[in-house]
């Protein structure tokens, strides 16, 4: 699968995405993710995509998640049970 986490550079979300990427790669360490991107987006953006799908969006979502919620998301969306 490949995530996308798109986000805000104006607001200064960038090491917040890095760090969520790293817990991502960490966590699905057995191949499940084939990339982690990050893509610089529109004011407010904090978005994070499985193969196209939203999984978190920091507007609709109320913030931004804890690591736990968003692995469960992501392997929701990767490995669904």
């Amino acid at each position: 699968a490949k995530v996308r986490i798109s986000y805000c550079p104006g607001c200064k979300w960038l090491l917040r995405s890095a760090y969520f990427a790293q817990e991502l790669l960490t966590t699905f360490d057995g191949g499940e993710l084939s990339e982690v991107a990050l893509a610089p987006a529109a004011s407010g953006t904090w978005t994070v995509e499985v193969d196209g799908e939203v999984v978190w969006d920091r507007k609709t979502d109320g913030g931004f998640p804890e690591a736990k919620v968003l692995k469960q998301r992501v392997r929701d969306a990767v490995a669904p049970s």
